[in-house]
């Protein structure tokens, strides 16, 4: 995809928000303060809900311009270059498709589509129009993975032999907010195997290299949860448990387990082994789009593992208040694609990628038959 560049360079680039609600939600919590963390390379234009009275709310609440109660007119407007969809994931396709049809560069949260078939109609559109479409897999852009990736590259653990990750959903677990009950239903496509294993996923094969092939196991253990506040019982329509083994591109075996819920014990534990050594990865949350990353380290003669301190240059955005960090650091990159044509954010091709894993996923988990990806 060929992306024109032309006065990109020296102008801010102008973003609509849709889904910017005043009260809560992702936009409010990550998009909003990074996109005004990185002043110099973006404005916040335009914003958008779907009532009149939370639009102008937000607009005041936010200082945005231009507010509209209706996706269309965003996306249609003159002052908005790139459009950022930040709703439920069900919304996707036709937000996404009105951006990308409007000739407008996106940036859509992950999952990217309701299943495989959405996000390959919304890839093919972006690749139509010859727009810079980027998918919200910000757990690559974290500081702690961008170095490790690089200590990959520059053979600190040798040989990859093998790599393990077991982590904590967060949600999914005996008691849900009341705004987050719908991804407990995967016919809602967020669940615990897209949104905590996907990006999860993504981060290591941003890493480690593709998988070829997978077995998998799915199931649904917890049978019911509370919506908190209220205490009200709902039956639980999506599995807790995801099991995942195969082998990497190079050969390498890998494994992932995500429970539902949190852990008394270590809710991100990532290690990657090699033939001279060894990496490891923690966090306090098992969401690795959101809670910071400590890595550790050890090879040749040392025993144990240490604290590596993740360098300055791999912060590429002011850090955020909560747990919007790596949503700026993404954003810094798209900054770089949207002005130069590179391509160091994630685009909707790439999350077909991921997308057709997931499927490989649940098909493995219900035949019970190993999944070739490559």
């Amino acid at each position: 995809m060929q992306i024109a560049t032309g006065n990109r360079r020296s102008k801010k680039i102008r973003v609509g928000i849709i889904g910017a609600d005043p009260d809560r939600g992702w936009a409010k919590q990550a998009h909003i303060p990074a996109l005004k963390s990185l002043s110099d390379d973006f404005e916040i234009t335009a914003l958008s809900t779907t009532r009149r009275e939370s639009a102008d709310a937000a607009s005041k609440l936010f200082g945005v311009p231009l507010a509209f109660d209706n996706h269309q007119e965003l996306v249609n407007n003159p002052n908005v270059d790139v459009v950022a969809v930040t709703v439920k994931v069900p919304h996707h396709l036709e937000l996404a498709t009105a951006a990308l049809d409007a000739g407008k560069a996106v940036y859509c949260e992950w999952p990217l589509g309701n299943g495989l078939r959405e996000a390959e109609t919304l890839a093919a559109l972006a690749q139509e129009k010859g727009v810079l479409a980027v998918a919200g897999l910000q757990a690559r852009s974290a500081p702690a993975v961008a170095y490790v990736r690089d200590l990959i590259k520059q053979g600190y653990v040798g040989e990859l032999l093998s790599t393990t990750l077991i982590g904590s959903g967060m949600g999914w677990g005996p008691t849900v907010e009341p705004f987050n009950v719908y991804l407990n239903d995967k016919k809602n496509g967020a669940t615990m195997l897209s949104i905590a294993l996907g990006h999860a996923a993504d981060a290591l094969c941003h890493c480690l290299g593709e998988i070829r092939e997978l077995s998998a196991t799915m199931t649904m253990r917890r049978k019911s949860f509370t919506v908190a506040g209220t205490g009200e019982s709902k039956p639980m329509a999506a599995d807790d448990q995801v099991i995942v083994s195969g082998l990497l591109e190079g050969g390498a075996a890998f494994s992932m387990h995500y429970r539902g819920g949190s852990s008394r014990g270590t809710n991100l534990l990532w290690e990657i082994n090699g033939s001279e050594g060894d990496l490891q990865l923690t966090a306090d949350g098992g969401q690795a789009q959101l809670f910071e990353m400590t890595v550790r380290g050890g090879k040749g003669a040392r025993s144990s593992l240490e604290i590596l301190a993740v360098p300055e240059e791999y912060r590429w955005a002011p850090p955020q208040p909560g747990l919007g960090t790596n949503v700026a650091q993404a954003y810094a990159r798209f900054a770089c694609d949207y002005r130069e044509g590179t391509h160091l954010c994630p685009t909707f091709e790439d999350a077909v990628t991921r997308h057709r894993m997931l499927n490989a996923i649940e098909t493995a988990a219900a035949t019970g038959e190993r999944q070739r990806l490559s």
